[in-house]
């Protein structure tokens, strides 16, 4: 299971891992984020498909390193680059959102700024084209941390962000992954949304890799500035088929997203798990109060106690201006990069 990024950050950057550090000294730009973790294997993923995964994930990538470059601040960062990952069908975030059991798509999002401890979350939202926007919005505009449903949609229309009919979330796999999901679940499935497109042909190959690889999926970045804050955000559209108003670890403060000091997190994994073991924020504690690295402190939390658990999934993060990941299953979408840095794009777990 690969666990480093920041040997391979360093290298591409023609750097040393104390060189590396120096740099965060000198409040040097650092960006990490996510896609999705799952059963991700080579054997199952085609040519064209890998391709796209990679040309969307460097895409994010290369607005967020270009907005940084030019002093763009963290918060407008993370923003852009979750609405950019938001709006590409590919995720299991605002476009292309999984559907519940009655063939809805609610969205959670969250924010935190390190500097200050402030975020903003929303959970359960229809109709709001960028979750992560209401979710600033909520940190920067209103007296509380977390909004959901109706409240949160009509504080949305209050601050003027973009709504949009439901159908254009939708996309053919993800119909048709939860009416697989419900079908094996007994229940009966829901009428198809008013709007949608017409039924297209999907791959049933498509959709058993669609099912392993985004049994939980999720967006996220954290980036740190040149005036030196942090910012950690995550979207998502939470499982397929969930029931009851279900909502994950993402839009949870501390659980699927944490800033605070030098340490930013955003989680993508089985949300009821990383809930229990406030999996972001317990990583960014052991790092202050156990005095460890990042990367021994993530490892500790993904690899021993989340598996022990019994949850899977992982972390992108920032510690000490040196982005760093871990994971426990066989694949996650992921991209980092450091001021000075080339690139790194990664899926697979054998990939550094």
């Amino acid at each position: 299971m690969i666990r480093t990024i920041s040997t391979a950050i360093a290298t591409a950057a023609g750097l040393a891992l104390g060189a590396a550090s120096a740099c965060a000294e000198e409040t040097r730009w650092a960006l990490v984020l996510h896609g999705g973790a799952g059963v991700i294997e080579r054997g199952d993923m085609d040519e064209a498909t890998e391709a796209a995964y990679r040309s969307a994930l460097g895409g994010a990538l290369a607005l967020g390193a270009a907005m940084l470059e030019a002093g763009a601040p963290a918060i407008d960062v993370v923003e852009a680059m979750i609405q950019a990952l938001e709006d590409d069908a590919l995720f299991n975030a605002g476009r292309g959102a999984v559907f519940t059991s009655d063939g809805r798509i609610e969205h959670d999002a969250s924010v935190m700024r390190a500097s200050d401890l402030q975020a903003g979350a929303v959970a359960g939202v229809r109709g709001v084209r960028h979750p992560i926007s209401l979710a600033r919005a909520v940190m920067e505009d209103s007296p509380h941390v977390m909004l959901q449903g109706a409240g949160a949609e009509s504080f949305a229309d209050e601050q003027g962000l973009e709504r949009i009919d439901e159908s254009f979330f939708f996309t053919e796999r993800r119909w048709r992954a939860m009416e697989r999901q419900v079908e094996a679940m007994g229940l009966p499935v829901p009428p198809r949304p008013g709007g949608a497109p017409e039924p297209e042909p999907v791959r049933e190959g498509s959709l058993q890799q669609m099912e392993r690889e985004h049994r939980f999926g999720t967006v996220g970045v954290v980036a740190l500035d040149r005036s030196g804050e942090m910012v950690a955000g995550t979207s998502t559209g939470g499982t397929t088929a969930k029931r009851w108003g279900r909502v994950g670890d993402s839009p949870v403060i501390g659980a699927g997203t944490y800033a605070g000091g030098d340490c930013g997190v955003s989680a993508t994994g089985t949300g009821e798990y990383f809930i229990r073991l406030s999996v972001a924020a317990r990583i960014c504690a052991r790092i202050e109060l156990a005095s460890e690295d990042g990367q021994t402190a993530a490892d500790t939390v993904i690899q021993d106690e989340l598996t022990a658990m019994g949850g899977d999934g992982g972390v992108v993060m920032l510690h000490a201006g040196a982005p760093l990941w871990s994971f426990n299953t066989s694949g996650m979408y992921r991209a980092a990069q450091i001021a000075g840095g080339e690139p790194v794009v990664a899926i697979f777990d054998d990939e550094g």
